[in-house]
């Protein structure tokens, strides 16, 4: 598969930069990954680079984008952070990817069995791991007494990292409103391999 030029950047769309992701995805699934040169997509990409999106994702180890949907060097902006949570460099970071360099599609991506949601549910605190889960700690509260799994709470707390980039930047909310850029969430089955795209709300994100 080609390396993305600055021209297949911009004739792409959002929902085509979605597609390609989701695509890859299958790929692995299928174990039909596409064969890469990757000496020579360093060598192409040396100069500038024109990824269609930025994956926001957790830290762990299991959870590479690139792995997941079958990419290669200069494909996407690889955002990772531990309950890939958001905060002020993390907007800074995607509002780079996405109005700067031209990227076209967001994608948080969550997963299950995640260790830093299970530590928020667990109430951990230790050093500046207790301010980080403070953050995951909103998605822990939604669900009250109910009865919610680890991957539940996960899976809101995409939903919610979701609404806060539209809230907190106006750079990406308007690029997203002028169709510019899509913003979406998804969940990773760290079992199975599987990318499956979350409903774009949840309750009480306005």
């Amino acid at each position: 598969m080609d390396t993305i030029t600055r021209e297949m950047q911009q004739q792409m769309t959002p929902g085509e930069a979605l597609e390609r992701l989701m695509a890859g995805n299958q790929r692995v699934l299928e174990g039909k990954p596409v064969e890469r040169n990757h000496a020579l997509q360093v060598q192409q990409t040396s100069t500038a680079q024109y990824p269609f999106a930025a994956v926001l994702g957790c830290i762990d180890s299991r959870a590479a984008a690139e792995h997941i949907f079958d990419l290669g060097i200069g494909d996407i902006f690889n955002a990772r952070v531990a309950g890939n949570i958001v905060n002020d460099d993390i907007l800074g970071s995607l509002e780079f990817a996405c109005k700067v360099i031209g990227s076209k599609l967001i994608l948080v991506m969550g997963h299950t069995n995640c260790g830093a949601v299970i530590s928020a549910c667990d109430h951990v605190e230790l050093g500046n791991i207790t301010s980080l889960l403070c953050r995951i700690q909103p998605a822990v509260s939604a669900f009250g007494n109910a009865a919610a799994n680890t991957d539940q709470v996960a899976a809101y707390n995409v939903q919610l990292s979701v609404a806060q980039i539209r809230q907190q930047s106006p750079v990406l909310a308007e690029m997203e409103e002028k169709r510019e850029l899509m913003i979406r969430g998804a969940m990773y089955d760290v079992a199975t391999g599987k990318v499956a795209l979350l409903p774009d709300y949840c309750a009480g994100c306005s």
